[in-house]
């Protein structure tokens, strides 16, 4: 009976901390502060692939941080997602500050398919979720679109180098047909849990230019080429110039990268 009413009992509330292991709780104060306890800042691997957007992590994947995301990734504590989704909201709003503000669209990084039947569930998505109704708690309006898609099989990330993962994801994403009409206008924030060498989160950046600018080319959604970088306006909404004049109202937020991509900021 002892057994039965522990098991029951950790069903309602965790045996352990997320990210230490000491006390019965989602996540015990010392490791929320941890995770949420400092301001987010902007990160850049080395090297930094071509095509990444401006990153922000909320923060330096170790320790307590790092422990909580494996637990929520790959053990399935799914009572983690909130506290990692308040950390990635805080990373979202660093990233939409930076970007000039407004209403944001969140897009997950997806997981292979493979990874999300084993886990049981997809860890990006959960946490993007769960910022979004943070966001919106706050009174920042924000939504989540799961409309990246991978469109072949790739090889486990685990033991590439960075040549290696951007060579396995190019060309390796992109968006449901359906999905392209929600990337029309308005901050695109692409979200993940973690930053490693930044491949995924380039190739994600790819496959939502790609879609978003065929799509504005069918319906002659045009921006004038040509501009120098600076402001311009497009359907009522105002953001940065790329080189050939489109705007790009991408960034990207994650809960937390290696502790040498912040160090890069202080240099």
């Amino acid at each position: 009976m002892r057994g039965w009413w522990r098991d029951l009992m950790d069903l309602v509330l965790p045996a352990e901390c997320g990210g230490c292991g000491r006390s019965r709780a989602v996540l015990c104060a010392e490791c929320r502060a941890a995770l949420t306890g400092a301001a987010p800042c902007r990160v850049r691997p080395v090297p930094e692939p071509s095509g990444l957007p401006v990153v922000h992590a909320a923060a330096p994947y170790e320790d307590a941080v790092r422990a909580t995301l494996i637990a929520h990734k790959e053990r399935g504590a799914l009572a983690l997602a909130g506290p990692l989704g308040t950390a990635l909201a805080g990373a979202v709003r660093a990233a939409v500050r930076a970007g000039g503000g407004g209403p944001v669209l969140l897009v997950p990084v997806p997981s292979a398919r493979r990874a999300v039947r084993a886990r049981g569930h997809d860890p990006a998505r959960r946490i993007a979720l769960a910022a979004a109704g943070e966001l919106r708690r706050t009174g920042s309006p924000a939504r989540v679109a799961g409309v990246l898609r991978q469109r072949r099989a790739v090889a486990d990330q685990a033991g590439l180098d960075a040549r290696r993962r951007l060579a396995n994801l190019a060309g390796a994403l992109e968006v449901a047909a359906g999905g392209i009409p929600l990337l029309d206008g308005g901050a695109i924030v692409l979200v993940d849990d973690l930053m490693t060498t930044g491949a995924s989160l380039a190739e994600a950046a790819r496959a939502v230019r790609t879609a978003r600018d065929g799509h504005a080319a069918r319906t002659g959604q045009f921006v004038a080429r040509g501009k120098p970088e600076g402001a311009v306006r497009t359907r009522g909404v105002t953001g940065t110039t790329r080189g050939n004049g489109a705007e790009d109202r991408i960034s990207a937020a994650v809960v937390a990268a290696p502790p040498d991509s912040f160090e890069i900021n202080r240099n």
